[in-house]
């Protein structure tokens, strides 16, 4: 895949390769001798400028680069700082050399000991802004660049290669992300996000396999194919199942098995979404992106002893006269009645089925476990906020304190999360309420407006997948985690986040490679 800009390190201020240095730090006063010209710089402009060191500033500076924008990151030794000033400070930065004319920024942030990885932070921080969407670099080839090369400063040469190679990795499968998350429903609808995902691991080690004969679908996804009953009737709207997997080298100790909701547009069904509440609908296929994302990361880093498995349900929720309606009684893969309550809810229809072909699977691998990635829940976005991704762990995952250990993860890489839990009472709504089904898919009213909005779709995930006859009471119990992004995927309108693939390979991966 392109990248947005070439990335190079650099051990000193007197590369003629930069057009501009953007420094991110907290205090002026904490720069080292190397960094002395900086210093000075800066203390120069204090002088006439009591701004320094609470907004963005331009200076000029007697180096090769000729141009100083100093993007503070304010606090860092609150209660409530977080190593997320990194980022936003890069961006801030980058942005503004931007403006000041630079194509060739060198970036530069301190070490830090207690924010370990604040430079791979700040680099992230800083491509994230450079990203230009798929639809613009295919369409307006003069704009496909925002930077031609981003320098990374380090007094180790060692330390930059090690925050260039992780930060390639990770923007990768970020900018894989943004491609199919962030693009509108008809670039990526399900056959054009197959061709996309066809090319991107082309010669790679990651293999593919598409389902897409709808009596296949029909036979062992019924969920997902009642979903995309009424889409099937339009060629470029049909459905499909993209299967990934990843074997690295070595003596496999780990499996991880990912199911990606991957609605390409949800109009709500039949119980269509009213009120301009559509708008934005195209980024509901973010769980789904989030595994191919996590591939490509993959197919950089090439972790040893681990295997990856990944799914991603290709659907679009439309509505016309072959929808699928409440009411309705479906039976799952795996053998549950299905009771259909709100359309609206088909998330969890189309990850239903391959989840349980994952829980199916995961008995027969090593250490295995098992996630499902989905922008699910509105009431997500009520109950955290907008800018977190939630982690809910069923019994056995629960035992290995993985939700804990992914959000530590998380918030080193700037990348964090909340923890929720599943209860009784998730599953007892979800519960049939008569002798025809054995679930309720969901309730009539909107996630946000259901106590538990976003905790009881796990439980019905869990539930009609056929996975709590493998929780803690069971003589082979599966870990499994849910994790919600419909807040952390990003602003609509805006770029989608990437949330929460860096958290994910920063647990499973860097201890790998």
């Amino acid at each position: 895949m392109k990248f947005p800009c070439d990335i190079v390190g650099a051990t000193n201020l007197d590369d003629a390769r930069f057009d501009g240095i953007v420094l991110v730090t907290d205090k002026v006063s904490k720069l080292s001798a190397s960094l002395q010209a900086l210093k000075s710089a800066l203390d120069n402009l204090k002088v006439i400028d009591d701004s320094v060191e609470n907004e963005v500033v331009v200076t000029s500076v007697d180096l090769p680069a000729k141009r100083l924008i100093f993007s503070p990151t304010g606090p860092l030794d609150r209660d409530y700082d977080d190593i997320r000033r990194f980022a936003d400070a890069a961006e801030k930065g980058v942005k503004r050399a931007s403006k000041a004319g630079c194509k060739s920024p060198l970036l530069i942030c301190p070490s830090y000991d207690n924010y370990t990885e604040a430079r791979l932070v700040s680099v992230l921080g800083a491509l994230h802004c450079l990203y230009v969407p798929l639809e613009v670099r295919e369409d307006i080839p003069a704009k496909s660049s925002k930077a031609d090369t981003l320098g990374v400063w380090s007094e180790s040469k060692d330390d930059s290669d090690r925050v260039i190679r992780l930060a390639f990795a990770f923007e990768g499968g970020r900018s894989v992300y943004r491609d199919i998350g962030g693009s509108d429903p008809e670039r990526m609808a399900a056959k054009r996000v197959e061709d996309y995902v066809i090319d991107l691991f082309k010669d790679s080690s990651v293999k593919i396999n598409v389902i897409s004969d709808e009596a296949v679908l029909e036979e062992e996804y019924p969920l997902h194919a009642a979903v995309n009953r009424c889409a099937r009737h339009i060629d470029r709207h049909k459905g499909r199942i993209i299967e990934l997997e990843y074997i690295g080298e070595g003596e496999i100790d780990k499996t991880l098995l990912l199911v990606g909701k991957g609605v390409t547009y949800d109009t709500g069904g039949a119980d269509v979404k009213i009120g301009g509440s559509m708008q934005g609908m195209h980024r509901d296929k973010c769980g789904a992106a989030a595994v191919a994302g996590f591939f490509q990361i993959l197919s950089v880093l090439k972790p040893k002893n681990i295997k990856v498995l990944g799914v991603m349900t290709m659907v679009r929720n439309s509505v016309g006269p072959d929808s699928y309606v409440a009411d309705e009684i479906i039976t799952s893969r795996a053998g549950i009645r299905v009771r259909i309550g709100n359309t609206d809810a088909e998330g969890r229809m189309a990850m239903g089925d391959p989840l349980c072909k994952m829980k199916v699977q995961a008995l027969k691998e090593i250490n295995p476990h098992i996630y499902t990635i989905a922008t699910l829940t509105g009431h997500a976005i009520r109950a955290m906020g907008p800018s977190y991704s939630i982690v809910l762990d069923n019994g056995p995952a629960r035992r290995t304190d993985h939700a804990r250990q992914l959000q530590q993860a998380g918030h080193l890489v700037a990348d964090p999360f909340e923890i929720s839990t599943i209860r009784r009472e998730d599953y007892e709504f979800h519960a049939g309420k008569s002798e025809y089904e054995d679930v309720i898919q969901a309730g009539g009213k909107p996630s946000t407006m259901t106590d538990r909005g976003h905790q009881a779709p796990a439980a019905f995930l869990i539930r009609v997948s056929g996975l709590d006859k493998y929780g803690i009471d069971s003589a082979t119990p599966l870990a499994y985690s849910h994790l919600d992004i419909a807040g952390s995927s990003g602003p609509f309108p805006g770029t989608p986040t990437g949330a929460p693939i860096v958290a994910l390979a920063a647990y499973h991966l860097l201890s790998r490679i």
